[in-house]
């Protein structure tokens, strides 16, 4: 998993003491799904190869040594009880490092955080991903929330550090992804991920023109953006 990050999240490592995801997104087959089945067949652990939701609590005591730390980063961690949450929150508040480390939490059901949002430590930034401001269809990609009840629940999250990642982005509808993207930058938005699908999933994808101007127009409101897998598109 450690490798599958570092194109997206440079310095980064995984750290999972929660795995698995019940939304069944399309594109995690070729990588998470497939890479846990791996590792459930090498320990052991059946939960892993099914990609089911559970915990491994004999890994909160193993953060990494790393910049960026993912937490939970092989599954979504709105499955997780959320007692078993606040051990992690409680294991991150414990750990001493001896430099400085960020702790990303990311889920498609952001909503799951907002209990939460009294407890994260400074060093936390919440993440969700939007592959698209479009609900039509979506159900075919995910039984996460849709996209515009995620956009939602995100933007009213009163936490000061988010970050947004759009990938594998989805063909959109630009003037109103701009729009709600935009709202979301007026208040806490670090910065963008923006990629293609790496993993050729046969996905309705934008023309890199149209991601082109996307870019080109969230740049122009002064919005922070990084790219993942962009084929030809350029952030210049």
């Amino acid at each position: 998993m450690d490798e599958e990050n570092k194109g997206m999240y440079p310095e980064t490592k995984t750290w999972n003491p929660f795995v698995g995801c019940k939304f069944d997104c399309v594109y995690c087959e070729p990588s998470f799904k497939r890479q846990l089945k791996r590792v459930g067949g090498n320990i052991g652990c059946e939960d892993c190869s099914n990609y089911r939701p559970h915990c491994h609590p004999t890994r909160l005591s193993e953060i990494p040594s790393a910049e960026i730390i993912f937490v939970c980063g092989t599954g979504d961690i709105s499955f997780c009880d959320p007692d078993y949450t606040r051990d992690i929150i409680k294991r991150i508040k414990e750990h001493e490092p001896r430099k400085p480390k960020t702790f990303y939490f990311q889920s498609k059901n952001p909503a799951y955080f907002k209990q939460f949002l009294n407890e994260f430590p400074e060093n936390v930034i919440l993440l969700t991903t939007l592959e698209t401001n479009r609900d039509s269809g979506y159900d075919l990609i995910s039984k996460a929330p849709n996209p515009t009840k995620r956009w939602k629940d995100f933007n009213s999250l009163d936490y000061p550090r988010k970050v947004l990642t759009i990938e594998p982005i989805l063909d959109f509808d630009i003037e109103s992804f701009i729009n709600i993207i935009n709202e979301l930058s007026s208040g806490s938005l670090e910065y963008i991920w923006i990629g293609f699908d790496s993993k050729n999933c046969g996905l309705t994808e934008p023309s890199e023109q149209k991601v082109q101007y996307f870019i080109n127009e969230l740049k122009d409101r002064g919005i922070n953006i990084r790219g993942k897998y962009l084929k030809g598109v350029r952030l210049e």
